[in-house]
């Protein structure tokens, strides 16, 4: 990961933009929020919590028994936040006014280039603490495969891998909405239900 951010002329960029574009946003994934909408780490707290519980159900192994089930929630909880850490670490997204570029993996790094004009709208789905999710539908097939851009992809979308902006402040809703505008007004939507990077769509390693 340190080399990949050493060779970067720009962060989070694979290359210099050219001429005539310029960087309009560019931020990370909170990753505390991360760690919630991507490894559930609120559910795996709960879940840890009635297994706890039932050490007192009759028959349980009692106070000894919820106390070794709270130490392993708490390295399993500490092991999921470590990973939305490096994870969210890992990854710049960067909007310009042609396209965004998504850069992510801390084992594997990739850079995803989707151009603005080639996004046919984006869902804004809420993930608590003033902060977003936002799938992007491509109205070009996405260049990597489901697994491979996971966590960063629209969930159970397999067969049509959707990308996704995972746990970004919503104030970077109204940005992203005039960006998507100004590249195709008739076109391209935000909803919000209940480098010289070449100006296709590409993905690297």
């Amino acid at each position: 990961m340190t080399v990949e951010y050493e060779i970067e002329p720009i962060r989070g960029l694979p290359g210099n933009l050219p001429k005539g574009e310029h960087i309009v946003w560019q931020g990370t994934p909170d990753w505390q929020t991360f760690a919630r909408s991507v490894f559930h780490t609120r559910l795996v707290a709960l879940w840890f919590l009635f297994v706890a519980s039932l050490a007192f159900v009759a028959g349980g192994t009692g106070v000894l028994g919820a106390a070794i089930t709270l130490i392993v929630a708490a390295l399993g909880l500490g092991l999921l936040g470590l990973l939305a850490w490096a994870g969210s670490r890992s990854t710049v997204y960067t909007l310009t006014n042609k396209r965004i570029v998504m850069r992510f993996g801390a084992a594997v790094p990739k850079c995803v280039n989707l151009p603005l004009a080639k996004i046919g709208a984006a869902d804004i789905r809420p993930v608590g603490n003033g902060h977003v999710d936002i799938v992007l539908r491509p109205t070009e097939r996405f260049p990597l495969g489901w697994l491979q851009a996971w966590p960063h992809v629209r969930p159970w979308k397999v067969a049509s891998p959707q990308p996704m902006l995972r746990a970004l402040p919503d104030s970077f809703v109204p940005t992203l909405s005039e960006a998507l505008a100004s590249a195709d007004p008739a076109r391209t939507t935000v909803e919000s239900p209940a480098s010289a990077v070449s100006p296709g769509m590409v993905a690297a390693a």
